[in-house]
């Protein structure tokens, strides 16, 4: 892989690892039909939120890092 690509690809995984830290979930909102009477529609929107796990977000961090310093060590040699 070439160190260039490395890096960049080694900020975008520590970017996104920092987000899901901080954003610690993400939300989606379902639409359902309550009630249905003829040409009438009733409906009801629930938002829920979808937990992300903290260990991935570690795991994207540390690997991020690992990228972004093998790339620039490889830019420096």
């Amino acid at each position: 892989m070439n160190p260039k690509n490395r890096l960049f690809i080694g900020i975008a995984v520590l970017l996104l690892g920092v987000g899901m830290l901080a954003y610690r979930g993400i939300y989606v909102t379902k639409e359902e039909t309550v009630l249905k009477v003829g040409t009438l529609d009733v409906k009801a929107r629930t938002q829920e939120r979808v937990p992300l796990p903290p260990a991935l977000s570690w795991v994207l961090v540390a690997s991020g890092a690992i990228l972004v310093l093998s790339g620039a060590l490889a830019r420096k040699a």
